[in-house]
């Protein structure tokens, strides 16, 4: 890529402004309005491409001549989960001209492979799960001074994923009664209030949704420390961080977050609602942020007092994700005893 290109592609967003849509069915659920912010559609599937994308541009900017990123891999019945991080990582350096190797652990299915070398990206396959990976492209960055690309944990990758509130106030202008997003690392949670206070709308709950056996931040929250889980468990593997971000818990002192949990059979429970009532397919991680509408814990929240009585509209981040199919989908229902 010429220089003069390269420079351009540095200045452009690679995330999209992605569409705010009212859900007339959630809304009918939940008795007020809700808005669906549709992370689902970026152009890597996920979230990930804002803060990604951001500190790709940012460290391209600095000379960066190398970016390597691990990111997970989760193998199931039928089909193989694709790192959201190491694509938006790919897609990222893709634009940017930019080599990138993206490391995952062994037993990456071929589909994985070639889907992130058609991005351009070198792919290394090292250890079992993403710790291993994760280990193996630190020690890449220091040995060979490429840029470590973090899925979650950088000061950039929160400034992107803020973007995501800018976006919300230039379509709504007046704040939400709450929003409701999934947390995994936590790094869509720090960014997300980071663009709260950024707009003045730091008043607004945020419920902060996870799975059981991925609940790493409600789990810190709850021993006031942070908390590192010994395994996850949870289908909802994308959420699957076994430390959250000590500024996610430190934000909890900042603003006013109600972290939950939910089980993993209301969580793909929500999706195949989601499915049908939106025609829109999404991982059980962005399961999770829904089943607060379809398991009724908003209702609940609010007859405890928590939350207030009547809310003006509730925005929920879908959060997106690749790790899903039609037949992962039954695969899971088949797994946790649905129908």
């Amino acid at each position: 890529m010429e220089g003069s290109l390269a420079e351009r592609a540095a200045e452009e967003h690679f995330h999209t402004v992605t569409p705010l849509l009212e859900s007339w069915a959630l809304s009918q659920v939940v008795g007020t309005t809700v808005f669906l912010k549709c992370e689902n559609v970026q152009p890597t599937g996920s979230f990930k491409i804002r803060g990604i994308g951001h500190f790709c541009q940012e460290v391209a900017k600095k000379g960066c001549r190398h970016l390597v990123c691990a990111s997970a891999f989760f193998p199931s019945f039928r089909t193989h989960g694709r790192g959201n991080a190491g694509m938006a990582a790919a897609y990222a350096a893709r634009k940017l001209g930019v080599p990138a190797t993206i490391v995952l652990p062994e037993g990456t299915s071929l589909q994985v492979v070639r889907r992130l070398e058609g991005q351009g990206a070198e792919v290394q396959l090292t250890g079992k799960v993403w710790d291993e990976a994760n280990l193996r492209a630190l020690e890449l960055a220091r040995r060979d001074g490429w840029e470590n690309v973090s899925p979650f944990d950088h000061p950039l990758i929160w400034e992107g994923h803020a973007s995501l509130v800018r976006e919300l106030k230039a379509a709504l202008g007046t704040p939400p009664g709450a929003l409701v997003l999934s947390v995994g690392g936590g790094g869509l949670l720090v960014g997300v209030l980071d663009g709260l206070a950024q707009v003045g709308w730091q008043h607004v709950p945020v419920i902060a949704m996870e799975t059981r056996g991925a609940h790493c931040f409600n789990a810190a929250v709850e021993a006031g420390r942070l908390v590192t889980l010994p395994d996850i468990t949870s289908v909802a593997k994308s959420l699957g961080a076994k430390t959250v971000l000590a500024r996610a818990l430190e934000c909890t002192k900042e603003f006013e977050i109600f972290s939950e949990v939910v089980e993993d059979v209301e969580a793909v429970s929500a999706v195949q609602r989601f499915l049908d009532d939106e025609r829109m397919l999404v991982e059980p991680a962005c399961g999770a942020a829904l089943a607060a509408i379809y398991s009724g814990l908003l209702q609940r929240l609010q007859a405890e007092g928590r939350l207030r009585p009547s809310l003006a509209s509730v925005v929920v981040i879908v959060c997106g994700g690749n790790s899903i199919d039609s037949r992962e989908l039954q695969a899971l229902k088949a797994q946790l005893g649905q129908s």
